[in-house]
């Protein structure tokens, strides 16, 4: 007896050629079939994002919590629609709850599943996340100021927050010049709409697979690389000026050690981008610099 011819594809069965084969036909898995794009474990992320709904309302309220999260999810559903808009397998966001802490989160990200192919991709998933977020951060930022109060600053220790240079536009806008020995009470929403522009901040430094990573890379080609390097001059520079900055550094560095110096090469990488997309660079830097402070928290000791 010949082999069995099972779809297509030859088989001889363990008994040898004179054992016969019965049964439905078996199709053998090819090494080239493809899987399934964007398969979520659901409970999972709702699970996350519950969480992330109770622990940032410990830390501020309805107001801060419903804020915070319009800003985060806008920021991560950009990216991850630009992934199904390219057809790239990414996952929906993951919610990161801190029940203890100032902000009661930690953030939210998405997995991408699959190499992006080229230097275009790269560019419009990376910015698409900070320009949704930026577009809810900037009218929360002002709705949060106006709503605040000057207050005298009392004795004692606490928290002061560093302030963004469209921090201090809002500010100005609504309350002008502040006083000697005034400062500004923040709203919940004005905190949500400050820790949203901190994230937006860290998440546009020209480092390597963070968002200002990807839009660096696309912009710069392999020269990206010294810009990665320069950033974590930068990063410790920063925490010499304030020590809020040194857990940040210490990540950056981890990053550096775990993906690499350098950023996922396209075979287009030498290729220059098209003007319109140069702009949004251009725009990129001015989001980083509106939501920049040196100082993001420091401890204020008065005696």
């Amino acid at each position: 007896m010949e082999p069995a011819r099972l779809n297509g594809h030859l088989y001889e069965s363990p008994g040898g050629p004179d054992h016969e084969v019965s049964g439905p036909a078996l199709t053998p898995r090819s090494p080239w079939e493809p899987r399934l794009k964007y398969q979520n474990r659901l409970w999972l992320h709702s699970l996350l994002f519950l969480l992330t709904i109770a622990s940032t309302w410990l830390a501020g309220g309805w107001a801060y919590s419903l804020t915070i999260l319009a800003i985060l999810g806008c920021h991560e559903f950009g990216h991850y629609f630009m992934c199904r808009y390219y057809d790239v397998d990414a996952s929906l966001p993951y919610f990161l709850p801190v029940p203890i802490s100032l902000t009661g989160t930690l953030g939210a990200f998405i997995r991408i599943r699959e190499p992006i192919q080229n230097k275009r991709m790269f560019f419009d998933i990376g910015i698409a996340g900070p320009i949704a977020g930026f577009l809810v951060a900037v009218p929360a930022l002002f709705v949060g100021v106006y709503l605040s109060r000057v207050a005298p600053i009392e004795p004692g220790d606490g928290l002061w927050l560093g302030e963004p240079l469209l921090f201090k536009m809002a500010s100005r806008v609504f309350w002008g010049p502040m006083p000697d020995g005034y400062t500004l009470v923040l709203h919940p929403i004005g905190f949500a709409a400050w820790f949203g522009m901190l994230a937006t901040a860290l998440n546009l430094f020209p480092f390597g697979q963070l968002d200002g990573g990807h839009i660096s890379y696309a912009v710069l080609g392999r020269r990206s690389t010294y810009v990665t390097i320069a950033m974590i001059g930068v990063a410790i520079a920063l925490s010499y000026m304030s020590m809020s900055w040194l857990a940040w550094t210490v990540l950056m560095i981890v990053m550096l050690f775990a993906f690499g110096v350098r950023h996922p090469r396209t075979y287009d990488e030498e290729e220059p981008l098209d003007r319109t997309r140069l702009i949004l660079a251009a725009f990129a830097v001015l989001m980083f610099a509106l939501c920049f402070t040196p100082a993001p928290i420091e401890l204020l000791i008065r005696r």
